[in-house]
């Protein structure tokens, strides 16, 4: 066998090597990727809270998942009475991320806040001021 029909013979493999590779493997516009989470749908946080009373004076700690450890909560404990007069305990958290560089590794993190109330009050809970789901211990 001469060399030319090698040479056409292994151009001719490769070239059917190459169609068949280009014909199946997917394209990017043919895979339609779909993120998992709906850029829409709000995201409800869940806040874990615990409620001390003692003496009229509930203290609340809990805590919240946050996106790294260097974002910085604070809590604050209010009375807030809504249209049909049923008074509640709002407890109003701030998360504030932190613009340094810090790893993005979600954390929990703790606040504590105090206030006097009777002790039958039911709780509600914001976070940025968006409505908390609230899980107790």
């Amino acid at each position: 066998m001469s060399h030319k029909r090698l040479w056409v013979a292994a151009s001719i493999i490769a070239l059917f090597v190459f169609i068949t590779f280009m014909f199946s493997v997917p394209h990017t516009r043919d895979v339609g990727v779909k993120s998992p989470f709906p850029s829409n749908a709000p995201i409800v946080p869940v806040v874990t809270v615990h409620d001390a009373f003692k003496k009229g004076l509930h203290t609340i700690t809990g805590s919240i998942e946050v996106p790294n450890a260097c974002a910085l909560v604070s809590a604050e404990a209010s009375i807030a009475s809504n249209a049909s007069s049923t008074e509640s305990i709002l407890v109003a958290i701030s998360v504030h991320t932190d613009t340094n560089v810090c790893l993005q590794l979600p954390t929990r993190a703790t606040f504590q806040t105090s206030i006097s109330a009777p002790a039958s009050l039911p709780f509600i809970v914001t976070v940025n001021g968006t409505p908390a789901t609230v899980n107790a211990p």
